[in-house]
């Protein structure tokens, strides 16, 4: 097919790939303008932009996409056949969705109507789901509201993070674009609309989301963590400054106490949660200070038994 690839992050990169691969014709490829980063403030293009020029493909990075003649006359001269959108970050405009014969074809994170949103791979841990998977669509004017054409499965490790589900969703559904594809073409594909009753959420993730709240169960803030990563991840205070849980498991045993009382026993530094569950502190860091294993902590800091965090 020709195609147009609109896509951003490290996310939609295996996808590029394997169309490509598959020796469709990409004529376009669209992601967001380079963006200033880091101490320096200098500009980084996108990793799908780095992969395209790799390959020589033609790259547009416009600022806005829905009232701009110039891009709008670019992509009608293509005529493409299909438009893909793989993590692109902008709204697809309505004269978007109608120009191409097959529609724009979006890969989700997530088996849908099940977390529809930004964040679809992050909630989907930070709830403690046991398998998610990828689902390609038929974008319309809603919030992933589109019509579905296949999906794929994908079990979650009960200790992986959201870093490692990112990888391994972005593989899986390199493949299932392709598929989807190869059966648009051949006219093997049948749109199944969503069950919007069904439908939850995952907003595009806040700071806040980060908070460890202590009347959540030990297991209930774990998932929270993994899901997290790599931001916000997990903060919250201990004698009023920030504390930073970079790495946490769940305690074996069980403390009955108020929640947020800390529980230090030798090198063990542990919070109790909800249903007398317990939190361990594996690395963590405090404002002001490098991070450290909770040993090193314990060591250089001399809390005690009783001590609470949050915010008291």
């Amino acid at each position: 097919m020709k195609l147009v690839f609109c896509g951003t992050p490290q996310f939609a990169v295996p996808t590029l790939q394997a169309v490509l691969a598959a020796g469709h014709e990409v004529a376009l490829v669209v992601t967001q303008p380079d963006r200033a980063a880091g101490r320096g403030m200098e500009l980084h293009a996108p990793p799908v932009k780095r992969i395209a020029l790799e390959h020589d493909l033609t790259v547009m990075q416009p600022e806005k996409i829905k009232n701009n003649p110039e891009f709008r006359e670019q992509l009608e001269d293509i005529r493409p056949e299909a438009i893909l959108v793989v993590a692109y970050g902008r709204i697809i405009p309505q004269w978007m969705l109608d120009l191409p014969r097959h529609g724009n074809i979006n890969l989700h994170g997530s088996l849908l109507p099940k977390y529809r949103g930004a964040a679809p791979i992050q909630w989907a841990v930070a709830s403690g789901e046991v398998v998610t998977g990828v689902t390609t669509m038929r974008l319309d004017a809603g919030l992933d509201t589109g019509d579905m054409l296949l999906a794929q499965v994908v079990p979650i490790g009960l200790e992986e993070t959201a870093v490692d589900v990112y990888e391994c969703l972005a593989d899986f559904g390199a493949k299932l674009m392709v598929r989807t594809l190869c059966k648009l073409a051949d006219g093997s594909i049948f749109p199944q609309a969503q069950d919007h009753s069904l439908a939850t959420l995952a907003p595009i993730l806040k700071r806040e989301d980060g908070w460890m709240d202590f009347t959540r169960t030990a297991k209930q803030l774990y998932d929270r963590w993994r899901g997290f990563q790599p931001w916000p991840g997990a903060h919250t205070l201990l004698r009023g400054k920030k504390f930073i849980a970079h790495k946490v498991h769940v305690a074996s045993e069980t403390f009955h106490g108020e929640p947020g009382v800390l529980i230090v026993r030798g090198n063990l530094l542990m919070v109790r949660c909800a249903d007398a569950t317990l939190l361990a502190f594996d690395e963590v860091q405090i404002e002001g200070k490098r991070r450290m294993s909770a040993a090193e902590f314990l060591h250089g800091h001399q809390v005690k038994s009783g001590e609470r965090l949050g915010n008291v």
